[in-house]
């Protein structure tokens, strides 16, 4: 006996001394929704929704009847997600999600595809006061991002810096709006607008463009090619690639920084697709549980908004959108 108890030590030993031991594995975040109530809504989006003489019970329905009268759509979803390692339904999710609280679906898929040719011959640039992106980029400020070698993390810090250094500050005599770095440099048309079935904006797409790459073998896209990067993000093709990459991001994320599994769970995935900037809502929420286990109180799991409280809701109408396809 004593003999085989060495024997189990001494392997364990050498699997510590590999670096092959599992990790404990992370806390899995189950389905359905913590919130008995859906969380309260924007006003913007409220006003949305007034403005266009609809409501969201109409525009739920119009972007589920779509995917629903679309087996080649629902199809290409699950190939993409099965690309990216995610369940399909965090992709509806997402698309569902922004069609019901942004703006209505189109009727047709073969809408988007159009409205992509159409960037193409469009003339617009990724500016903002008569100063392009490219340029703006360059100025001292940003000059930390330049050692991260991927677009996300590059992406990621310019946006870091924007928020420091410049957003609702006068630097150089100029004053600089307090909005969004996406809003600010990369929605020539109007803030706050969003583009395909996907409804992703610009810089989501920039910082998504080496995933993709990688794994659906898309050429990146550029911000110099302000043109190719919204054909990119209306052509569904493509958009939806960006998606899946979009939701596997918050997932890594998530399980990475707050030892959270939340790929069960597609409202918390939708949440953050809504929200963006996965690793700093997961490092906050990392924090706090940090706190919370110091003081011998339960950990705070991750919690669905008013659009990843919807999704949990639907979840069965949406997986049924899978089951014969």
């Amino acid at each position: 006996m004593a003999s085989r108890a060495r024997l189990v030590i001494g392997i364990c030993v050498g699997l510590m001394g590999a670096g092959v031991l599992p990790l404990a594995a992370a806390n899995l975040v189950p389905e359905g929704n913590r919130n008995a109530e859906q969380p309260p809504i924007p006003g913007v989006s409220a006003k949305r929704t007034k403005s266009a003489q609809t409501t969201y019970d109409a525009k739920y329905g119009k972007v589920y009847q779509l995917l629903k009268n679309d087996s080649g759509l629902v199809s290409k979803i699950r190939t993409i997600s099965t690309r990216y390692q995610i369940d399909p339904v965090h992709v509806v999710g997402a698309i569902v999600g922004e069609h019901t609280y942004n703006v209505d679906a189109y009727d047709r898929l073969q809408t988007y595809y159009v409205k992509a040719i159409s960037y193409l011959k469009s003339d617009f640039s990724f500016s903002h006061g008569g100063e392009s992106v490219g340029q703006f980029i360059k100025r001292s400020e940003f000059a930390e991002c330049e050692k991260e070698k991927g677009s996300y993390e590059l992406w990621s810090c310019r946006e870091a810096v924007w928020d420091k250094s410049f957003r609702g500050k006068s630097v150089d005599g100029t004053e600089w709006p307090n909005d969004r770095f996406g809003a600010v440099f990369f929605q020539p048309f109007y803030a706050g607008q969003t583009f395909g079935i996907g409804q992703l904006n610009p810089l989501t797409a920039l910082k998504m463009t080496d995933m993709v790459h990688k794994v659906s073998g898309f050429r990146r896209i550029n911000h110099d090619n302000p043109q190719e990067v919204y054909q990119t993000i209306m052509d569904p093709d493509k958009s939806l690639a960006y998606v899946a990459a979009t939701v596997k991001k918050s997932i890594s994320a998530y399980k990475r920084i707050a030892d959270f599994d939340i790929s069960g769970n597609p409202g918390i995935t939708a949440t953050l697709y809504n929200l963006g900037n996965p690793e700093a809502r997961a490092s906050r929420l990392a924090a706090e549980n940090r706190i919370r286990r110091a003081k011998g109180q339960r950990i705070k799991f991750p919690e669905e908004n008013y659009y990843g409280w919807l999704v949990n809701d639907k979840l069965d109408e949406l997986k049924a959108l899978f089951h014969d396809s």
